[in-house]
């Protein structure tokens, strides 16, 4: 028997359950979850990393810290060092340089002063920032102590003097970008942290509390 050409052709039965372009759906949704989760971790990674590489380099003007003293003496050649000193909203505090600018010789270890008072009634947190210009200074200024590389948390009132040890670092007369330098100025502002936790109190302290209602 011939065909009936006439005849209209029959779609092709899909078989229960079966629904095109699933697996290829499913490839796709797995690879952008796979992207959005490598593009957050990036983002926390480059926090740290930003400011790893500052410390490494000098990078936008962060200084160094430093594990040890010179080991030949100052050179003669001298530089004015400038301090600033500013506060971000929020932290009720006052804070100034003991001294705005002093003469330094290069490689010569020098300690300054900075002020710090907490102009409120109640306990307050902060860290310092801090940076020094020109910028291209940055890799060459070597701090040994500095009261930025902690949090500072001052009780109702309390006035703190804080110290910072530093040096320019020898190396920098060989660095010919630098040749003209002769006025450093190194800035700190200080931001508001978290409120401290407060301290639970012991049960005997409890009970005279209650006792001397």
């Amino acid at each position: 028997m011939e065909p009936d050409r006439n005849a209209t052709p029959k779609a092709p039965r899909l078989q229960r359950g079966h629904r095109p372009g699933l697996g290829r759906d499913a490839l796709v949704a797995a690879a952008c979850a796979v992207v959005v989760v490598l593009m957050v971790g990036a983002s926390y990674a480059a926090v740290p990393f930003y400011n790893w590489f500052c410390r490494a380099t000098g990078f936008n003007g962060t200084t160094q810290v430093a594990t040890s003293v010179p080991s030949a003496a100052p050179l003669a050649r001298t530089v004015a060092v400038r301090f600033d000193a500013n506060v971000a909203g929020g932290l009720p505090w006052k804070f100034e340089p003991e001294k705005t600018e002093i003469e330094v010789r290069i490689g010569e270890v020098t300690t300054v002063y900075y002020t710090v008072t907490n102009q409120s009634a109640r306990t307050t947190t902060g860290q310092a920032a801090y940076n020094v210009a020109p910028l291209t200074v940055g890799a060459y200024f070597q701090k040994i102590n500095c009261f930025c590389f902690t949090e500072q948390t001052l009780a109702p009132g309390e006035k703190r003097q804080m110290p910072v040890v530093f040096y320019v670092d020898p190396s920098i007369v060989e660095d010919h970008d630098n040749d003209g330098l002769n006025t450093i100025t190194l800035s700190y502002t200080f931001y508001p942290l978290r409120e401290p936790a407060a301290r639970p109190l012991a049960e005997g302290e409890a009970d005279k509390r209650k006792g001397s209602l």
